[in-house]
């Protein structure tokens, strides 16, 4: 897909949302689309051999449009397409004069194409699509990253006592399909409870998710298929209301016994554990409003999947295995964030990060620092 590939979708987008505003289904279509440009600096980023990585300043931007169509009440459907390395499920950002030649064209790829069903407190969708599990941060499973299979929600809504509502939430996503039975692919499976206090005091939520024949390293190099039976308990917690001041809990725990496999060395066989805390204040609703967060996370090798996990934390990835994908578990560190909305749909953030390895792959543990400002504007 090109760039004349794209403005022929912008023609369309405008061509139908004329069409439909002069109709009766003007309201059931919607348009979305944002950009957003990010600067950015590497330091201190060390090797498992000992030497460090270049510092580094990087350009970065992203383009990204959809449409959601409700069909009815109850069924609606959507598509969504972004730029970005289309073998990059992590990382949709480009940046500037990297790999596509002198002034070439962009690669673009579908983001989410989905079709979704609500009624009497049920949802259900198949496709491509966001997330759908309850979570307040990356360190588990990457905003960028869209799981493709089955979802099923139920909502259950409580007139009285100590909770306001009560969700069940399941699916089941293939990660890589083998072309055999079900069975054999690359996939996940999750089931989680999620509930909000009364008077929005606090979110709690708890879940599992199954994580089968997933290869050691993505893309292709791999040399082993394991499993994961990850547990994860989480909790937000209203501080002070009128601030919006926010404690931000999560606890993984990858059950999982690893103890007989012999293709893990002995240093990560119980490296299965995961604890992130975090204090947020102030919200991002109209002009001039701020949020700040601070979040500290423990990550051990196995308590996340990598390279479906966030990339923003350090440059750690499995370049050297040809793979463009991150590896952001094995790690403790500090993220700071500042946002300022400098208008309704104009953001500005700013996010600092610092982190340190738990066990080293090499002679040394890896480290580094990150600072970058992004700019997001959504239409």
């Amino acid at each position: 897909m090109n760039w004349k590939f794209l403005c022929f979708l912008s023609y369309l987008a405008l061509f139908s949302q004329n069409f439909f505003s002069q109709s009766d289904t003007s309201s059931k279509l919607q348009f979305n689309a944002d950009f957003r440009f990010r600067v950015e600096e590497d330091w201190n980023s060390k090797k498992p051999d000992g030497s460090f990585r270049a510092d580094r300043t990087r350009w970065r931007y992203r383009l990204r449009a959809g449409f959601h169509y409700d069909y009815n009440h109850w069924a609606s459907f959507g598509a969504r397409i972004r730029s970005g390395n289309p073998i990059k499920q992590q990382d949709p950002q480009l940046t500037l004069g990297d790999d596509f030649s002198e002034f070439n064209t962009l690669p673009i790829g579908f983001e989410k194409i989905y079709f979704k069903a609500e009624q009497d407190g049920y949802a259900f969708w198949i496709g491509k699509n966001t997330f759908p599990f309850e979570k307040q941060n990356e360190l588990f499973w990457s905003d960028n990253v869209y799981p493709e299979g089955v979802f099923l929600k139920k909502k259950f809504k409580m007139e009285s006592g100590f909770l306001n509502n009560l969700d069940v939430n399941g699916g089941h996503f293939i990660i890589r399909t083998n072309g055999t039975s079900l069975d054999k692919d690359s996939c996940f499976q999750g089931l989680q409870v999620a509930s909000v206090l009364r008077d929005k005091k606090a979110k709690l939520y708890g879940g599992i998710y199954l994580f089968k024949n997933i290869p050691n390293i993505p893309d292709g190099a791999d040399t082993y298929i394991f499993d994961y039976f990850i547990l994860n308990i989480g909790a937000n917690i209203s501080l002070l209301k009128s601030r919006d001041l926010n404690l931000k809990l999560d606890y993984y725990n990858n059950l999982e016994n690893y103890e007989n496999n012999d293709f893990i060395i002995s240093n990560f066989k119980n490296q299965k554990n995961g604890f992130v805390s975090g204090l947020s204040i102030g919200h991002l609703d109209k002009k001039s409003d701020y949020y700040f967060k601070v979040t500290y996370s423990y990550l051990e090798k196995f308590a996340a999947v990598d390279f479906l996990a966030q990339n923003d934390w350090a440059r750690w990835d499995y370049s050297s295995y040809n793979s463009p994908d991150g590896r952001l578990t094995n790690f403790k560190g500090i993220e700071v964030v500042a946002s300022y909305l400098l208008d309704k749909n104009i953001k500005l953030t700013l996010k600092y990060y610092k982190v340190n390895q738990l066990i080293t792959n090499g002679v040394s543990k890896e480290t580094g620092d990150r600072i970058r400002l992004d700019l997001d504007v959504k239409f």
